[in-house]
């Protein structure tokens, strides 16, 4: 059979920056993310073009599960990058966010591909057994390295009735629920978009 390479989800840069500018942890999500997904630029491209020209951004569900105990500790499913199928580019790193590139298939019988895209990644990369509220808490784009430059991340945050979360994969060895605090006292561990979801999200609370 021959190979069939992976299309996946991506818009053009210069439509992000006629919305305006992001770099960093951006919390207006919805000003950006709303246009972008219904754009007729939107469109899917070879995978592997597509990780060497920044002039399309891959948009990356990074999903956050975080648990309060029951002394008002909050914790974050974190996990260490391994070797198998994922961005070969962050192996070992420590990470908090669940999630990967929309593919073509997620678009399958009308479905929204990126709604889609974003249960698949996570039905596959964990088995998540807790009821949970979901938001949406902002964009991350980090132009200072090559795996940065490519992808758009956009941080949605489930928030976890009990810590029923267990790795599908062993891509994501050392799995479990680590408390804010220790991570980020940890940081310079972390992938630079954990680093920045954190530092945006939790550090001021």
């Amino acid at each position: 059979m021959a190979f069939q390479e992976e299309h996946i989800l991506v818009i053009p840069e210069s439509f992000i920056r006629e919305i305006g500018e992001v770099e960093g942890f951006e919390a207006d999500v919805d000003r950006f993310l709303t246009p972008i997904l219904q754009s007729d630029q939107l469109s899917f491209k070879p995978r592997s073009e597509m990780e060497t020209d920044p002039s399309y951004k891959q948009l990356i569900p990074y999903v956050l599960l975080e648990w309060t105990d029951e002394n008002g500790s909050k914790k974050l499913f974190a996990y260490t990058r391994g070797g198998g199928g994922g961005e070969s580019r962050l192996h070992a790193k420590r990470s908090v966010g669940i999630g990967g590139h929309i593919s073509r298939e997620d678009a399958a019988d009308g479905a929204d591909p990126y709604s889609s895209g974003m249960r698949r990644e996570l039905e596959e990369e964990v088995c998540l057994g807790s009821p949970y509220q979901e938001y949406r808490d902002g964009l991350i784009y980090d132009p200072s390295n090559d795996v940065g430059q490519v992808h758009l991340g956009v941080v949605h945050r489930f928030v976890l009735e009990r810590p029923d979360v267990r790795s599908n994969e062993s891509d994501l060895a050392e799995g479990g629920f680590v408390s804010v605090e220790q991570l980020i006292q940890e940081m310079d561990r972390l992938e630079t978009w954990s680093q920045l979801a954190i530092k945006a999200l939790y550090e001021a609370s």
